[in-house]
């Protein structure tokens, strides 16, 4: 399976199992956090949300460029993007806190979904960021929307966005975007950073939670993230983003 999805003592954890690609999102990931969205609001007893990966070299590195390359204009781009661009914003409010546990590196969209997140516990061998500059396209699953949001300063947002380029775990703890840098086993730097939290009733944790989804949906944070993703599939087709991808694809191998 390219996910699992486990609940444990209140602890809805997703974990993506795609160790050989970075664990890079596919379809089949896609479908796998529609499936978390549903299975949180189907159950009352969550009281917390993970997202991490399998290993300890990466949290997730993105879009699976060897599929998604396929996708050449801007209508065949959008809907990916759009998909997994809603589905990361059904996870952004989801009724309960949802915790990052960057248990390596987290680049591209991969930054995109612990940005998302409403915490991001960072492993200190972990370097994250925004390098899809690099790749002649915008980010394009909310998460230019959602780091402007989550950093204190928008200058430093707006750096890190054009800078294209991954940050250690204690840059990222010193601009604000990890909540917390830990070091050696991830299971347990999770338990010790919910621990307080886990003794608060469920409904708590629901209630704070809608605030802040209210004040997102003031703001209209949704048609925000859509207008990103448009801009994304548009600079997705063009020439530059291709060469781009060609040559990160052949440097690879």
């Amino acid at each position: 399976m390219p996910f699992t999805l486990n609940l444990e003592d209140t602890v809805m954890k997703f974990t993506i199992n795609r160790p050989q690609v970075r664990n890079a999102i596919n379809l089949d990931v896609i479908v796998g956090f529609e499936k978390l969205v549903s299975a949180v609001h189907n159950d009352s007893s969550v009281k917390f949300v993970v997202i991490t990966g399998v290993g300890e070299d990466a949290f997730c590195s993105g879009g699976d460029l060897s599929i998604f390359h396929g996708l050449h204009t801007a209508k065949d781009a959008f809907p990916m993007l759009d998909r997994m661009a809603t589905v990361l914003y059904n996870i952004a409010t989801l009724p309960v806190p949802v915790i990052a546990l960057v248990n390596g590196h987290a680049v591209g969209g991969g930054c995109e979904i612990a940005t998302a997140c409403d915490y991001r516990l960072v492993s200190s061998r972990a370097k994250c960021g925004f390098i899809q500059g690099s790749l002649a396209i915008t980010s394009g699953w909310g998460g230019g929307t959602y780091l402007f949001e989550k950093l204190p300063r928008q200058d430093l947002a707006l750096q890190m966005l054009s800078q294209a380029k991954p940050l250690s775990a204690t840059a990222m703890l010193n601009n604000g975007w990890a909540t917390q840098v830990y070091e050696d086993d991830k299971d347990q730097a999770l338990e010790t950073f919910i621990a307080e939290m886990k003794k608060v009733e469920a409904s708590v944790h629901r209630a704070y939670k809608q605030m802040l989804i209210r004040k997102w949906t003031g703001q209209n944070l949704l048609n925000q993230i859509r207008e990103e993703v448009k801009t994304c599939s548009l600079l997705w087709e063009a020439d530059e983003h291709h060469q781009a991808v060609q040559k990160f694809l052949t440097k690879r191998k």
